[in-house]
């Protein structure tokens, strides 16, 4: 190859490396907030998971993880090329999915009808396997969701670039997410390991000090992540109708304007009508497929 040729090619290269960079940058920071709720209920996933197993059960998510990208990926691109009119029709599916899951987790927290908090049916123990599956389930719908945001960002560029950008962000969400979930997993873990360090006092008081307050954090930190993975579920769920339904857009779109919340208030309250959306419709998926479930067995 001549010099001239093998300088093109690398000036390509480099120019290539570059937009994907930029276009990569720009899509994390647009599906930032699916990753962070993606990050807690994944967290929320492990929630229960004896101390021994967690950072196995970790792993088993993450490869599953890996599979689900491998799948959307080649999927999001061939889609966007060939059929765009899919994709809005396949994210409300993933929407309605999430939501029923929420009302699930919600419905499986509350006393029976006509039991008190006592006397009502504790819920089954999950097992490892079921952990694992439901949450590679949960995680193929977000990582759909953010697959298609970023799709949208880099849809009128080069091939190599959404193929770049794509498998960047896909990569760094994963390594991203799954490392976080190992470590709030683990904060127990190191906080014992510090409470109990031996050595002279005026050494250790600081980091036994650091481990007992991560002893004290850790549950209430599970605690909330629970409680924040099942609310993430109605509003990315609900997000993803508000945003694929006419109506349903102008009225979230409108309503923090007709109260005069403006900045951060609009983006909170368009979050709790996400919420709303997303909780109403997932309620009804499940009332529908708990009465579906009563119809069958009485026949």
């Amino acid at each position: 190859m001549p010099a001239g040729s093998l300088l093109v090619l690398l000036d390509d290269i480099a120019s290539a490396l570059d937009d994907i960079a930029a276009m990569t940058k720009v899509a994390a920071s647009k599906t930032a907030a699916v990753v962070g709720d993606d990050l807690a209920l994944n967290a929320n996933q492990l929630n229960g998971v004896a101390a021994d197993r967690e950072l196995r059960v970790v792993g088993a998510v993450a490869l599953g993880s890996l599979r689900n990208k491998l799948v959307l990926v080649p999927a999001a691109l061939l889609i966007s090329s060939y059929v765009p009119a899919l994709v809005a029709p396949l994210l409300v599916i993933g929407g309605c999915y999430l939501c029923f899951e929420g009302a699930e987790k919600l419905t499986h927290r509350l006393p029976s009808a006509g039991t008190g908090p006592a006397t009502a049916a504790p819920a089954r123990r999950l097992s490892e396997s079921e952990r694992i599956a439901g949450a590679v389930r949960t995680d193929f719908v977000l990582s759909a969701e953010i697959i298609v945001i970023a799709m949208g960002t880099v849809a009128g560029s080069p091939l190599t670039v959404r193929v770049g950008v794509l498998a960047a962000v896909a990569l760094g969400m994963t390594v991203g997410v799954y490392g976080l979930v190992a470590v709030i997993v683990k904060l127990d873990d190191a906080g014992l390991f510090l409470s109990r360090l031996g050595g002279p006092a005026p050494v250790v008081a600081l980091p036994r000090l650091l481990g007992r307050l991560l002893l004290g954090a850790a549950p209430l930190l599970m605690r909330l992540l629970a409680v924040a993975g099942t609310v993430a579920m109605f509003m990315v769920g609900g997000g993803i109708l508000a945003h694929a339904i006419g109506p349903l857009h102008a009225w979230t779109t409108a309503a923090p304007a007709a109260i005069g919340a403006v900045g951060a208030l609009a983006i909170a309250t368009r979050a709790v009508l996400d919420v709303l959306i997303g909780t109403a419709t997932g309620l009804a998926l499940a009332l529908a497929s708990h009465a579906l479930q009563a119809l069958r067995r009485r026949r």
